[in-house]
C-alpha cells in the first residue's frame, strides 16, 4: 500500500521480540501474521536475532525467505547489522576487523535480498566508507541509524554527513528512528519503574530532568546531581537513566537538513491514547514532513516496549499502523 510520493509502510521483526523469545511463534509465523493483519507490505529482520548461524547464510535459508515472503505478498525492505565493535573481551575491535564484520554481513544482506542495511555509528566513518564500493556491487544501501540520543547535528552524525559529502555517493543514506524526536516519556516506562519499587516522587524528578536544555551529559549529569540529593539509589538512578538513551526532544523538522539521504525510517512507537495517537511520539507533525518531501521507501514499524513490559507487540504495531494510515490519508 503506497502513498503518491511512495512512502511505504512495513513492519520489522524486532517488534515481535516478546512473542518470537517466548517461542509462540516462530518466524516463518511471524512473516505470516505480518501478512494476515496487513502491516506489510516491507519486512525488516534483525540479522543476528533471526537468522541463524548470521552472518553465514545458507542457500536454502535464502530461498525459503524469499519464498515465504513472495508467498505472503511482502518485500524485504531492510536487514538490521551489529557492529559488535567489543564482542570480545580482550580488545576493540581493529578498522580492518570491523570492516571485515560487516563486509559478511553486507553479504549476507544481499544473499537475503534486502536493499537496505541498517548500520550503526560504532563502525565509525571510515569503515562506513570503505565498505562502499561492496555495497555498490551488490546493490545495497548502507543506512546509518540516526537512534536517540543522537541527532542530526551531534558529533557523531556530523562526521558521518561530512563523510557522506566527499564519498557522494547514492548507497550511503541515514535510518532516521522516530525516537529521536520524542515529545513525552510513554506511560509504559513510568509503570516499569513503579514496578521495580521506584518511588513516584523519584519517577516525576527523572521526568522533569528528561525536560532540561543542555547536552546529553549535562542534563544526565543533572539527573543524577537531583536524585541523589532526592535520596535515590545507584540502582535507581541506573534504571531510570534509559530513558535519556532511547528518547531525545529533537525537533522534527530537523529531519529536513538530512531528507534527501533517508533510505528507509524506524517509525518507533510505545503507548497510544484513547484516540489512537503515540503518546510520545508526534507523529501528526512527523510524516508530512515525510510525505510533502518526496521520500520514497519503507517505514518499519517499531515496537520496542519489549524492553519494559511483557505485552505482546503484536496490538502495538496494529495502532501504529492504523494511526499512520490516518495521518497519510491511506485507504
Amino acid at each position: 500500500m503506497t502513498t503518491n510520493n511512495g512512502l511505504r509502510l512495513g513492519t520489522t521483526i524486532y517488534s515481535f521480540t516478546n512473542e518470537y523469545h517466548s517461542r509462540r511463534y516462530t518466524l516463518d509465523q511471524l512473516i505470516a501474521k505480518v501478512a494476515e493483519l496487513d502491516l506489510g507490505p516491507g519486512v525488516e529482520l534483525v540479522g543476528f536475532s533471526h537468522v541463524r548461524g548470521f552472518p553465514t547464510v545458507t542457500d536454502e535459508f535464502a530461498d525459503h525467505l524469499k519464498m515465504l515472503l513472495d508467498q505472503n505478498g511482502l518485500q524485504p525492505s531492510c536487514l538490521g547489522l551489529n557492529a559488535d565493535v567489543q564482542i570480545r573481551r580482550d580488545h576493540r575491535m581493529t578498522e580492518d576487523e570491523c570492516y571485515d564484520y560487516h563486509v559478511a554481513q553486507v553479504q549476507a544482506a544481499a544473499k537475503l535480498g534486502f536493499p537496505v542495511v541498517r548500520h550503526q555509528l560504532p563502525a565509525g566513518p571510515e569503515v562506513t566508507r570503505r565498505l562502499v564500493p561492496l555495497a555498490e556491487r551488490l546493490n545495497v544501501k548502507l543506512g546509518l541509524e540516526i537512534h536517540a540520543p543522537e541527532r542530526v547535528d551531534t558529533p557523531s552524525i556530523l562526521a558521518f554527513r561530512e563523510m557522506y559529502a566527499k564519498v557522494d555517493s547514492p548507497f550511503l543514506g541515514f535510518i532516521p528512528d522516530f525516537g529521536a524526536c520524542a515529545r513525552a516519556i510513554p506511560p509504559s516506562f513510568t509503570e516499569s519503574f513503579r514496578k521495580q519499587g521506584i518511588r513516584d516522587e523519584l519517577i516525576a524528578l527523572a521526568l522533569e530532568c528528561w525536560e532540561l536544555s543542555g547536552t546529553l551529559q549535562e542534563r544526565i549529569g543533572e539527573y543524577r546531581k537531583r536524585e541523589k540529593a532526592a535520596g535515590a539509589t545507584d540502582f535507581e538512578i541506573g534504571r531510570m537513566t534509559v530513558i535519556f538513551s532511547v528518547l531525545a526532544r529533537m525537533d522534527p523538522r530537523a529531519w529536513l537538513e538530512i531528507m534527501p539521504q533517508v533510505v528507509h525510517i524506524h517509525g518507533k512507537c510505545y503507548d497510544f491514547d484513547e484516540n489512537g495517537d503515540e503518546v510520545a511520539i508526534p507523529y501528526g507533525d512527523i510524516l508530512p514532513l515525510f510525505r510533502d518531501s518526496g521520500y520514497s521507501g519503507f517505514m518499519s514499524t517499531e515496537w520496542e516496549g519489549h524492553a519494559s513490559s511483557d505485552e505482546d507487540g503484536i496490538p502495538k504495531v496494529q495502532a501504529h499502523h492504523v494511526l499512520c494510515k490516518r495521518i497519510l490519508g491511506m485507504a
